[in-house]
């Protein structure tokens, strides 16, 4: 009897902790490369997609493109019983102080709704960009496939949400096609600013910008690996924050940083043969990309790309140089790989839109003591919850413990010194909230 009640405490906590989801599965398989592939063709037929170019021709230009992401976005919405809200989020942006806008203009993203059952005002969201660009951004007429940077981006969205269409979830989640990222980042900073006015509770954002490429500039071919790029802490701290971090830690866990964790861990658990790569970096060196904008106003955001870019693809007049085929062209992608990227996205997305919120407040005590104390806000619709602990120099959490539905739990032995802690709400189903670093602290 001894034995059996041992049996059932473990099934009961691989149940509540998430440890797999068949229905994960049943996602990353139903990801199409030939999907992903016609839908990158058909965006780099448009000729250019420069968020200045024409607007008026049905063939060319970022107007029938972004006409076209919506009618898709449409046509996927009637498979589900009209499950997305279709839309044009729009700002205009005028030429007088941007150097790199020739004219003044509508920036316009299309965007799609899928809402969530019971917490309909909190959002994951996942985008592409829509603009392409040539070697000088400023010219809006010339060729700019864009196949890989970033048709392979928006592509991966639109087939996120053919995927997941067919699915319910408790959280809403967003599928948008941003414009204006080469000329600063406008559809992106649109956007963020809206979901501020609307008072929107933002889990995240996904940015992918460059998800098919998988030979680099140095000639190193890899199919498996790709970045996620976070920033440490968010931007908008206070300074009472920042002197916490001081005497508390928590110098790389910010909630943009947790939710790049939150990706790395999903992965490893249901797409073991990729290699996702922690890059503790807002972006790439002096680079920018379209989850700033989110960082910006206080949101969680990432960016997911390729590992290993080639620069004679990107930004680059259609031409050939000493033997070097300069431009990005769709003979350049690797439309397997776009679906592995895809099918991160959407595991995590779909992990996301079926968690409870995660706790808004976490303490934690156990100064000069041998045991750690944390303290947590209860969540509606949470099972239990699950500490999470790491070496202070790992990049990602190394060890958990899954304690029920409580609020507050004691590790017995753990000197809190020696690791950092974290806090995440589970689910009925298994499935959990990003981690929460300790907001605050508490003695006996």
């Amino acid at each position: 009897m001894k034995y059996l009640k041992l049996i059932a405490a473990l099934l009961l906590t691989t149940t509540f902790t998430g440890q797999t989801n068949p229905k994960i599965y049943d996602i990353i398989d139903a990801v199409s490369a030939k999907r992903i592939e016609n839908d990158i063709r058909t965006l780099v037929n448009f000729g250019t997609r420069n968020t200045f170019s024409d607007t008026v021709s049905n063939t060319r230009g970022i107007g029938a493109a972004r006409r076209w992401i919506k009618k898709e976005f449409e046509t996927i919405s009637k498979t589900c019983n009209n499950c997305l809200d279709v839309f044009y989020q729009k700002d205009f942006v005028s030429k007088a102080g941007n150097r790199r806008v020739p004219h003044d203009a509508w920036v316009v993203n299309v965007v799609a709704i899928q809402k969530g059952t019971k917490y309909p005002n909190r959002y994951i969201i996942m985008s592409g960009d829509i603009d392409s660009r040539a070697s000088d951004t400023m010219d809006f007429t010339a060729d700019a496939p864009g196949a890989n940077d970033n048709a392979s981006g928006m592509a991966g969205t639109i087939e996120a949400a053919r995927v997941l269409s067919q699915y319910t979830f408790e959280n809403s989640i967003i599928y948008v096609g941003l414009s204006g990222e080469e000329q600063g980042l406008f559809g992106g900073a649109g956007l963020a600013k809206y979901a501020k006015d609307n008072n929107w509770d933002i889990i995240g954002i996904f940015n992918n910008d460059m998800i098919g490429n998988i030979k680099g500039v140095d000639g190193f071919i890899d199919n498996k690996s790709f970045r996620i790029f976070s920033e440490p802490v968010p931007p908008t701290e206070t300074e009472k924050e920042r002197n916490m971090r001081r005497f508390y830690g928590g110098e790389v866990d910010g909630i943009s940083r947790q939710l790049a964790r939150y990706v790395h861990k999903n992965v490893k658990t249901y797409m073991p043969d990729m290699n996702p790569m922690m890059i503790y970096r807002l972006d790439r060196f002096g680079r920018g990309g379209h989850h700033r904008p989110f960082n910006d106003l206080g949101f969680a955001g990432i960016r997911i790309m390729e590992a290993h870019e080639n620069y004679t693809q990107q930004h680059q007049d259609i031409r050939e140089e000493n033997g070097i085929k300069y431009g990005d062209v769709i003979e350049h992608v690797n439309f397997d790989y776009a679906k592995k990227l895809t099918a991160v996205n959407t595991i995590n997305l779909a992990s996301l839109a079926w968690a409870p919120p995660q706790p808004k407040s976490v303490a934690i005590g156990g100064i000069v003591e041998a045991s750690v104390k944390l303290k947590w806000d209860n969540v509606e619709g949470a099972k239990g919850y699950k500490i999470y602990w790491r070496d202070t120099t790992s990049p990602t959490w190394n060890y958990s413990r899954y304690v029920g539905d409580v609020t507050e739990f004691t590790l017995n032995g753990i000197v809190i010194d020696n690791y950092l802690f974290g806090v995440a709400a589970v689910g009925e189903n298994g499935t959990e909230s990003v981690v929460v670093f300790p907001n605050g602290i508490f003695r006996k």
